[in-house]
């Protein structure tokens, strides 16, 4: 009996440098470039990566000659709907930044502006190469409707501040038990309590409970900077990551996402050492130079201790874009500056915190970060014949430091192609543009006077 041809692949790829991660135990040592590879997605799945590999026939293909393939990046922290706010809060200290213009404005939000907001990001960070984001912002039930229209795959936790009562616990916890597994598998969820200077004790202990109960991870601000945490001894005795310690969140059996951490002093590293690498740090450098922060978030001290760094840009608000590209170049720069030595961070190690460890810190290291079988099929290909770009001595120079998010051009999650040669296929940019400019006027309006919160720290 002659046996049934083998049913064609969902999408094949050729004809590119692959980045492939070889498992060694250095940075520098668990990233090669490989020529002219391909790279066959069956059911949303990486089956085969390499070179001479068998091709089946396939639904789609894409010659990828002069581009290179690599893993999607992941927005590790961000607040996707605040594209809305983008340049409106410039030039201002922290305090002022929060109290006067952007917790006012806030205050206005209906789920029509957190959509429109939310497609507009998914469309800029497609276009820049992002598969993957972690949101933690209000109405979240609009931004996974978003996540799952545009095919974008998404870690995602409801906001809340004790000043809103139990209910705002409560609400997050719905959420997330609502929405996992949401999008055919795209969504995962998070609990979401906003800072310790904005949910007390009794709330981060009972989201700690609840987190193990319902087997759900945390994502929250803590020790975002290094004023927060000078305030929190004051008041406390105890810096924020110390009272996340005191209250169950970072005790070890829970998977934590800490944004920011440029407040992390050394007499956190123990605490942090002892969560067993459950706990993840999101860095988002481009917000903390606007905003004078005289530190930065300590990649090589968490790096040593196994604590995983991904990258993030927070929200536009305080960065400008959703470029994780910039965010991947500005972390290797500023580090280099802060630790005053040009070997650290390299460029593969940059790489490595924008594919490995940021997938490990949205914790998907299993799933997503490297082009590998078993894989989610969550694919860039860049384009390296610019002008900016040329010669390539070495790719992951030339990622770092030459390329730019504009130069990705196709961007495909669970194999699906969302980007293909700069056109998104899943979003209307010039209708969102055309609907928010419309809602603006009522959404920035501050003359009633009102805010969400305070931030006093």
């Amino acid at each position: 009996m002659t046996p049934s041809p083998a049913a064609p692949a969902d999408l094949v790829i050729t004809g590119c440098t692959a980045l492939l991660h070889t498992g060694g135990q250095d940075a520098d040592q668990r990233i090669e470039f490989v020529e002219d590879a391909s790279i066959v997605v069956r059911g949303g799945i990486i089956e085969a990566v390499g070179v001479g590999i068998d091709l089946p026939d396939a639904v789609e293909r894409i010659d990828a000659h002069g581009q290179l393939a690599m893993p999607g990046l992941i927005n590790c922290h961000t607040h996707a709907p605040m594209v809305a706010l983008r340049g409106i809060a410039e030039d201002l200290p922290t305090e002022e930044w929060f109290n006067d213009v952007v917790w006012p404005i806030e205050s206005n939000l209906t789920a029509i502006d957190v959509e429109l907001g939310a497609r507009l990001a998914c469309a800029e960070m497609i276009r820049g190469g992002v598969t993957c984001f972690a949101d933690h912002y209000f109405s979240m039930d609009t931004v996974a409707a978003v996540v799952e229209e545009c095919g974008i795959r998404a870690h995602l936790g409801e906001a809340y501040f004790s000043s809103q009562g139990p209910q705002g616990r409560e609400k997050s916890l719905e959420f997330a038990l609502r929405h996992r597994g949401g999008a055919d598998g795209r969504i995962t969820t998070a609990l979401a309590p906003h800072a310790p200077y904005t949910v007390d004790d009794t709330d981060l202990a009972a989201t700690a409970q609840l987190a193990r109960e319902h087997g759900l991870s945390v994502h929250i601000h803590a020790a975002e900077n290094r004023d927060q945490t000078d305030t929190s001894l004051a008041r406390h005795g105890l810096t924020p990551i110390e009272v996340l310690a005191r209250t169950g969140v970072l005790t070890g059996d829970l998977d934590v996402l800490i944004a920011h951490g440029t407040g992390i002093i050394e007499r956190d590293l123990p605490v942090l050492e002892r969560t067993n690498g459950r706990t993840a740090v999101a860095t988002a450098p481009r917000g903390y130079l606007k905003f004078a922060w005289p530190t930065t978030t300590p990649v090589r001290a968490l790096r040593e201790i196994g604590v995983p760094v991904g990258l993030a840009t927070d929200g536009a608000a305080s960065n400008g874009s959703l470029d994780v590209w910039e965010s991947m170049a500005l972390t290797s720069l500023i580090q280099k500056s802060t630790e005053g030595d040009p070997r650290w961070l390299t460029s593969r190690q940059a790489l490595d915190h924008a594919t490995s460890q940021s997938a490990r810190a949205v914790g998907l290291g299993e799933q997503l970060g490297s082009l590998a079988p078993g894989r989610k099929a969550d694919i860039v290909l860049v384009d390296l014949t610019g002008p900016h770009t040329q010669p390539v001595h070495d790719p992951a120079a030339t990622l770092v430091h030459s390329a730019r998010s504009s130069d990705v051009r196709t961007t495909i999650v669970d194999g699906r192609v969302l980007m293909r040669d700069r056109e998104l296929l899943t979003l209307d940019v010039p209708g969102i543009v055309r609907e928010l400019g419309e809602r603006l006027p009522a959404l920035v309006d501050r003359s009633h006077g009102r805010r969400i919160q305070e931030y006093d720290t």
